[in-house]
């Protein structure tokens, strides 16, 4: 008879777990079903009268696709909470593993509260956390008391973080830190995606690398794996003796290119060149750059510098443009500040304290220091200008010192307004001492105008000439002597006889207009 007895009472009981475990507690039309294994269960009522049930020993829960498992679990179907406690874990499926001490699960809300050694797996991220809020409707995670993600070979950190598990994204706030083999990122602000492995910053973020490297920037995106960037804000980059900023900026390390666009600037401290331009491709590996859109170049050397405008500027290494394949070709050392050149194309303008220039395009190189101007290149030094079909300009610290015309050469200098001494040939060689013209000679069909002054300065005569060669010496940039060369032929009139705009010799050309007045008109 007892034993009659004891198996309906089991019996029933059975049906009343089974009943229970399908009765919705929700008002939603998920439920909660407590899987079999349970090794004890019991009921229990509260002071308040709510009857509660107690589980312990291998504790399975299921509502809808994520199961829940823990050492023990009290369900208050009043309140519509369970409580968990240890070793809980809360599984969906594919998606996300949670693992933590203890559970408060309030399931008619799908929201659970976890403390105590979280763990979080998307399967992509791994994330540790002593306290996690977890929306498992929403598949959202937010941690607020310090929190670590590990991504494959990067590291997150901050005080603050919201994980939204079904699209992968992180976002981290407050005293984030994230670090890889080759970079350390601080900030107070990054959206991050554990699939694609891109960081993005909204906040001001200062990246470091494992060479020195340090990028400042306050919003863009950084691709881990492949360590290209783009940044959308004002951003600078310092990297050794180069320094670059630009109100957005693509970095590719796996290239070395970097792509500049907007008020960008380029300071390279070990060329003493600096560049301007509003888009700038600059080439690390190859130290090659490409200036346009009102570029600007900057060349530094002593307490002068040469500022350069042009349509277009370009300028890379000098082994690079002239290889020596012969076998005893010396290798390049790579920190010579002189193995570089650059070249400038349409509307080129130069400004120096002691020199100007404006051609079509023009090209020099740093070992030699020698500025080629092409097509209608005007040089002034001074009250002296100097044309030619090309002219090259040589340089020694930013000072004109030596000036070879080729056809056409044409010298003009200013004695007084609407006054000019002119000589003409088919070439000309000049000479500069600090910075002014000490001497010239032309040489071929060469023609002379010029005027004779006595010791007040008053013109008494102008002298008009024509010789093989003609070497013209001057003193502080002004007209000391004229010696005429082979086959000498001229003319002096007195100067009551001749107005200076009499003469001219043919094509003169008074070119003021285009010169280079400061070096503020090359910014505009």
């Amino acid at each position: 008879m007892r034993l009659k007895q004891t198996f309906f009472l089991t019996l029933f009981l059975f049906f009343c777990i089974a009943l229970y475990a399908q009765v919705p507690v929700a008002d939603t039309i998920q439920i909660v079903e407590i899987l079999p294994g349970v090794r004890k269960l019991e009921f229990k009522k509260l002071p308040d009268g709510t009857q509660v049930q107690i589980l312990a020993g291998n504790v399975r829960l299921r509502q809808g696709t994520t199961l829940f498992s823990c050492d023990s679990c009290v369900l208050n179907n009043v309140t519509k909470t369970f409580l968990a406690f240890g070793n809980v874990h809360i599984n969906e499926g594919d998606t996300t593993q949670i693992w933590s001490n203890n559970l408060r699960y309030l399931y008619d809300q799908k929201y659970a509260y976890l403390t105590g050694a979280v763990r979080l797996n998307d399967g992509q991220g791994k994330l540790t956390t002593n306290t996690l809020e977890y929306d498992v409707a929403r598949k959202i995670g937010h941690y607020k008391n310090g929190g670590k993600v590990v991504n494959k070979t990067t590291t997150v950190t901050s005080q603050e973080g919201i994980y939204y598990t079904d699209i992968k994204d992180i976002y981290f706030k407050k005293n984030v830190v994230m670090k890889d083999p080759a970079n350390t990122v601080k900030t107070d602000s990054i959206l991050y995606n554990t699939e694609t492995q891109t960081a993005s910053f909204i906040a001001k973020t200062v990246i470091t690398d494992t060479s020195g490297r340090v990028i400042t920037t306050t919003e863009g995106r950084f691709y881990v794996p492949t360590g290209k960037a783009e940044f959308t804000q004002r951003t600078t980059i310092v990297d050794k003796a180069l320094t670059v900023t630009g109100d957005e900026i693509i970095s590719d390390d796996s290239t070395g290119i970097i792509q500049i666009r907007g008020r960008g600037v380029l300071i390279d401290t070990s060329k003493g060149i600096s560049i301007l331009a509003n888009s700038i491709f600059a080439n690390k590996k190859t130290e090659a750059f490409l200036a346009t859109q009102k570029p600007l170049m900057i060349v530094k050397q002593d307490k002068d510098s040469i500022y350069i405008a042009a349509d277009t500027l370009f300028s890379a290494r000098l082994s690079d443009l002239f290889v020596d394949t012969s076998k005893n070709a010396k290798k390049t050392n790579p920190k010579d500040s002189t193995n570089r050149y650059f070249e400038a194309y349409r509307n080129v303008r130069v400004f120096s304290d002691s020199m100007q220039s404006v051609s079509d395009s023009l090209f020099y190189s740093f070992k030699d220091s020698v500025f080629q101007l092409f097509q209608n290149p005007v040089t002034w030094s001074r009250k002296t200008q100097i044309t030619g079909d090309t002219i090259y300009l040589h340089t020694k610290n930013n000072k004109p010192s030596f000036i070879r015309v080729m056809e056409n050469s044409f010298m003009i200098t200013e004695v007084q307004p609407g006054v000019f001494n002119q000589i003409k040939s088919i070439r000309m060689n000049g000479f500069f001492t600090n910075g002014a013209l000490d001497s010239v000679r032309a040489k071929g069909a060469a023609e002379s105008v010029y005027f004779l002054q006595d010791k007040d300065s008053a013109f008494s005569s102008v002298n008009q000439t024509t010789s093989d060669a003609i070497d013209i010496y001057f003193d502080s940039s002004e007209l000391r002597k004229v010696v005429l060369r082979s086959s000498v032929k001229g003319t002096m009139y007195p100067i009551k006889q001749k107005q200076p705009s009499e003469m001219r010799l043919e094509k003169f050309q008074w070119l003021e207009a285009r010169r280079p007045k400061t070096k503020y008109e090359l910014f505009e």
